[in-house]
């Protein structure tokens, strides 16, 4: 049975509400948007890896989670009268609608790169049209710092600083590991730290040449570890061991097999 989009929104926040009224759930009352950051956070992954997954279905279960979190927070502000959950559906449907005059209005632009020039110039008119005192201005130190060193050089990129091609980032990333494996040898933990944070910003700068988010590479290489490790332990265990009892030798086999087996089914 199909439902109307407004009154399915209705009855969620209607819902919220009363969770959260004196008759409500004892664990909703208590939840403020600072307690719910980290959830925000792991559901909004749970969607990508149902996306990155192909299964619609849970994707389905996964954005409901994102909606309740979302209108959960939202209801919060407006039982603190800083504003209303139309308030704050009505200021995104406002701002699509005020950033894409190409669409809404009269404005013409043929070419993606103008888009993101016109949606940048509306931004700053947003401000009063003062200019930020730096690019990197306005980046949120609370991101994950692997998007953070992304979104860092991507403003770096748009003034020209940047390297001419990828080339450069390739030996820059063999400088950065020879550089660890320097701070390595020294016993120094803080050169450790140091060249291992260079490290990590350089392969995030090489993602950007790659046209690849590195935030969800790494997602998509701990789902890929997760997976194997946990059919290591399933065969091991049709073997009658334990992964702890294995060693090391049984376990890199197995995996090298399920590596080859998948390998050959992407074929």
């Amino acid at each position: 049975m199909a439902h109307d989009a407004r009154d399915s929104f209705a009855r969620l926040l209607s819902i919220v509400r009363r969770l959260r009224g004196p008759n409500g759930c004892a664990w909703d009352r208590e939840q403020s948007p600072a307690t719910l950051r980290a959830s925000l956070v792991e559901e909004a992954w749970e969607a990508v890896s149902a996306i990155d997954a192909g299964d619609d279905a849970n994707l389905r279960e996964e954005l409901g989670d994102l909606y309740l979190l979302v209108t959960m927070i939202a209801a919060m502000l407006e039982e603190r009268a800083s504003g209303t959950v139309s308030d704050v559906l009505e200021g995104i449907a406002d701002k699509l609608v005020r950033r894409h005059p190409h669409v809404f209005a009269e404005a013409t632009v043929d070419s993606v790169p103008g888009i993101l020039a016109q949606w940048d110039r509306i931004k700053r008119d947003e401000r009063g049209g003062a200019a930020r005192d730096s690019v990197l201005d306005g980046i949120p130190g609370s991101l994950p710092q692997l998007e953070r060193s992304a979104e860092l050089q991507k403003r770096a990129a748009r003034v020209g600083f940047d390297w001419p091609s990828v080339e450069p980032v390739w030996e820059k990333l063999a400088e950065e590991v020879r550089e660890l494996r320097e701070a390595s040898a020294s016993g120094s933990a803080f050169r450790v730290e140091e060249e291992l944070g260079d490290l990590l910003f350089t392969v995030a700068n090489l993602a950007r040449f790659l046209h690849v988010d590195p935030s969800l590479a790494l997602h998509r290489a701990n789902d890929k570890f997760a997976r194997r490790f946990h059919e290591i332990e399933r065969r091991l265990a049709a073997r009658g061991l334990g992964a702890a009892g294995a060693g090391l030798a049984v376990m890199d086999e197995i995996w090298n097999q399920l590596r080859d087996e998948e390998r050959n089914a992407s074929k």
